[in-house]
């Protein structure tokens, strides 16, 4: 803290007196609070992503290599063209959150505590269609407010399938090629979008693997023409506000990336790391036990989980005396 606070001096005293005690009070306040915004970022670890990705999300290894590379590609560039645009699609439980919370971590010091992380859920902050108006306005001085003040701002995007059109397009302006937006770059922010949208498909080309007697680590994003499978069910799902905006046809989206319905193997893995959550004795008997309780998919094969490891503490704590 000592050496913060004589670097903020340092910065401070390079400010001429000229301008009058009010402006060097108030330059001194901008440059103070600039510094500490800025310590709450993490110096970029490619290896501790990489870990964090392998010990803490079990059965996606497309999301882990995805987004692996895409996130250390972007925070390694010093100039990037655009600001990242990553959209994540698959059923309930199956790691979306748990993803974007892994990246936050791995860029602010307070992970997905910082204040510079903004989550927007559809239903919740944009509940009424009366109201259309009055939201686009609202997010669309949210998103400039926050990056004019702090580039590296990450903005989250939960039921993004539930969106309204006129919303998604309010954010198509932020994430173009090399756009300024009232004279403010947003080429060093962060768009995460969560979605359902294409879940279905997803786990269909996931079971058309297992049927064919196919590893699953053997399915990739070109596997069965899964991403263009992903875009074609956006487009076609007439209830999506992804398909009547123009984020997708204008292509600024960097990477849609398929999270696969999870099997008991990969649930049991949840059950075990809520143990140690929940500062449990980590027991596979019990793990194994709460994770064939939980509901599967299809009706005869009973291959992949409903709710994948969404209910898992809910229902581990039923099984502890």
């Amino acid at each position: 803290m000592k050496v913060h606070l004589l670097i903020v001096l340092l910065l401070v005293s390079n400010i001429t007196l000229s301008s009058g005690v009010l402006d060097v009070f108030a330059a001194a306040v901008s440059v103070v609070y600039k510094f500490f915004q800025r310590d709450d970022l993490l110096p970029f670890d490619f290896k501790r992503l990489e870990k964090d990705l392998k010990d803490s999300l079990f059965g996606q290894h497309i999301v882990s290599d995805v987004v692996l590379k895409a996130v250390t590609s972007f925070m390694n560039d010093s100039n990037p063209n655009k600001p990242l645009v990553l959209s994540f699609h698959g059923t309930t439980g199956v790691g979306k959150n748990h993803v974007a919370k892994i990246i936050a971590r791995n860029v602010y010091k307070k992970g997905i505590q910082s204040k510079h992380i903004h989550t927007y859920i559809s239903e919740h902050h944009f509940p009424h269609r009366t109201k259309l108006d009055l939201y686009s306005a609202q997010l669309k001085q949210w998103i400039h407010g926050n990056v004019s003040s702090f580039p590296r701002s990450m903005f989250i995007f939960d039921e993004m399938d539930k969106m309204q059109p006129q919303l998604i397009d309010v954010i198509k302006p932020f994430l173009d090629y090399n756009a300024r937006v009232d004279g403010v770059s947003f080429h060093n922010a962060i768009f995460i979008f969560l979605s359902n949208a294409g879940g279905n498909v997803i786990a269909e080309v996931a079971l058309d693997f297992w049927r064919e007697g196919k590893d699953r680590e053997e399915l990739w994003m070109n596997s069965k023409e899964l991403e263009t499978k992903i875009l074609q069910n956006i487009f076609n799902n007439k209830n999506s506000g992804f398909l009547h905006s123009s984020i997708i046809d204008h292509h600024l989206v960097d990477h849609y990336i398929p999270f696969l319905p999870l099997e008991l193997k990969h649930v049991r893995q949840c059950v075990m790391a809520e143990m140690l959550h929940l500062n449990m004795t980590q027991d596979y008997d019990l793990a194994d036990r709460v994770a064939r309780n939980l509901p599967f998919f299809p009706e005869e094969e009973k291959i992949f989980a409903v709710k994948g490891c969404k209910s898992v503490r809910q229902k581990l704590v039923l099984y502890v005396d």
